[in-house]
């Protein structure tokens, strides 16, 4: 069976992705099954899909293996020129500190100006050929007055996705796949990795 490294040190977005590619004939890696132990890649991109290719190239030549990487974040209406690509590093702490200062920061603003959307860029490396291939989901809704819900990660807890009018942190793992930004992505980059899988 073909392997292929999800190159997350993320353990829920691991799994998130790992649910979405279920199915296919590979052998799902986690940094931790191959005991990787270098230092993480910089991620100096000014967009996403930078970002995202940076880590899949990055991992794929260290190890050798068919990669892929996930790059996301949150773009604000009114917040336009923060978040984004900075999305993890908007404030330091946990994740439940960066949703409250997010809430904080936005305690004021009104419904019609606290519209979000959640964007994924997935890429993936193929060491033998060299060559990264991409793909991008969004998720369209809006940053709630409070967080609501237990399940998920990041910022989950306040955003309110517009086709459901709940939490992503209200949704099942499953749930939330079927709306997700990354699960977007992941489903397009899933059409081509079928062409994959096979391969020696």
């Amino acid at each position: 069976m073909k392997k292929l490294l999800i190159a997350t040190t993320n353990t829920n977005k691991f799994q998130e992705m790992k649910e979405v590619l279920q199915g296919l004939s590979f052998q799902f890696l986690h940094l931790k099954d191959i005991n990787f132990s270098g230092t993480e890649p910089q991620e100096t991109g000014e967009t996403f899909k930078e970002n995202a290719i940076i880590k899949a190239e990055f991992y794929g030549k260290k190890t050798g293996l068919l990669t892929l990487a996930d790059d996301s974040g949150l773009k604000i209406t009114a917040l336009l020129h923060k978040l984004g690509v900075k999305t993890k590093r908007y404030t330091k702490g946990t994740d439940e500190d960066r949703y409250k200062t997010l809430l904080g920061e936005m305690a004021r603003v009104p419904k019609a100006h606290r519209k979000a959307k959640f964007i994924s860029v997935t890429a993936l490396f193929d060491p033998e050929t060299g060559e990264t291939k991409t793909t991008r989901g969004i998720c369209n809704g809006w940053i709630g007055y409070k967080p609501k819900g237990t399940n998920g990660f990041g910022y989950d807890p306040v955003f309110i996705v517009d086709k459901l009018g709940k939490h992503f942190a209200e949704l099942t793992l499953r749930e939330k796949n079927q709306f997700s930004h990354r699960a977007k992505a992941l489903n397009k980059m899933r059409v081509f990795l079928k062409t994959l899988e096979k391969e020696d």
